[in-house]
């Protein structure tokens, strides 16, 4: 069970048979839609390409430092590797984090990372190979997940990670939408540096280094992503499995529409059971997902319409469009917010 969510564990229905392929078009290419129109088509790199973090962690063996006259705590946490955070919460200190000369604190054993600027907590977490919700627990993170550049994470697990396992930790590494969510924004030294782009418009994706802006407000309702018959409901799909969502049994390279009003948050693929995932952003604590999708029309810090295409499903036999919405990182059925068809 995670310490920073109600157990939001991303199943695929069915077990989802196999994901679709990452799309062979290159950023900017042009590839004709159902109606003779040409859409840019964008294959985006994951959060973890764009960005690579190196896996330096610094091991700290536990010890004890005695507080000298003009010492900070943050002074205390870099010197030693350990950081802020993690030295506060091994003393029970919190802020102002008030410590005196002569007293002795206790330094925690362990292996950190020193969070750089544009690093995001999935990126870190692929780049050891440990689940995101793993050092959220860890490091007792909480909303809204944001790091800091100079932060120090403790991550699970001992020793240095292998330079020359990048690939095996990369097939080893599994992400779920949750965390996308928790751990999909870059970190910054302000809660600035949010760029939006118009409606309507194709632009460059998002450095990043920047993180993604946040609706005003919610527009009020959804609209269907893809028209199809529901193939699996929101719910328990069997064999212990659970569906945060629904799946739409779609035409080969079918449209996908955003659902309402929003800004893209994440374009990418890895996603477990998902393939290719495209989160949107609609304030009020909204977040829609869209998996299975085959390609990308849009990129991230792109503002979307409801109704406006986003991507194309895939070509396989049967493709399929999954479809989640959540309020707030809890899943809601789509089908009690979805107009009746």
């Amino acid at each position: 069970m995670r310490a920073y969510a109600l157990a939001l564990i991303l199943v695929g229905p069915l077990a989802l048979a196999a994901c679709i392929p990452p799309s062979p078009q290159h950023p900017g290419a042009t590839e004709p839609r159902l109606d003779g129109r040409m859409d840019t088509v964008f294959d985006e790199d994951a959060v973890w390409d764009s960005n690579p973090v190196q896996p330096n962690a610094g091991l700290v063996s536990g010890s004890a430092y005695v507080v000298q006259p003009g010492d900070t705590l943050s002074q205390i946490g870099e010197a030693t590797g350990v950081g802020l955070e993690a030295l506060a919460a091994a003393n029970a200190l919190e802020a102002p984090y008030i410590i005196k000369p002569g007293q002795t604190l206790s330094i925690p054993q362990g292996r950190f990372h020193r969070v750089a600027a544009g690093e995001t907590g999935i990126a870190i977490a692929r780049a050891y190979g440990v689940p995101w919700s793993r050092i959220v627990e860890v490091n007792a993170l909480t909303e809204p997940f944001i790091l800091k550049i100079g932060q120090r994470l403790s991550i699970p697990g001992t020793g240095a990670a292998p330079a020359d396992a990048d690939s095996s930790r990369a097939q080893a590494f599994r992400l779920d939408i949750d965390d996308i969510v928790t751990g999909g924004e870059p970190a910054s030294e302000q809660e600035g540096a949010l760029v939006e782009v118009a409606p309507d418009t194709v632009a460059a994706p998002l450095p990043a280094s920047m993180r993604v802006a946040e609706p005003s407000q919610f527009s009020g309702s959804f609209g269907w992503p893809a028209t199809g018959a529901v193939r699996t409901r929101f719910g328990p799909a069997g064999e212990g499995q659970i569906n945060h969502g629904i799946d739409i049994a779609v035409a080969r390279r079918a449209p996908v529409t955003s659902a309402s009003d929003g800004v893209v948050a994440f374009v990418g693929d890895g996603v477990t059971g998902y393939g290719s995932v495209i989160l949107v952003r609609h304030g009020g604590g909204w977040i829609s997902a869209y998996g299975r999708t085959a390609e990308a029309t849009v990129t991230r810090g792109q503002t979307v319409k409801r109704g406006q295409v986003i991507g194309y499903a895939g070509t396989g036999s049967a493709p399929l469009i999954h479809f989640e919405l959540r309020k707030n990182r809890l899943p809601v059925d789509p089908l009690t917010q979805l107009p009746p068809r």
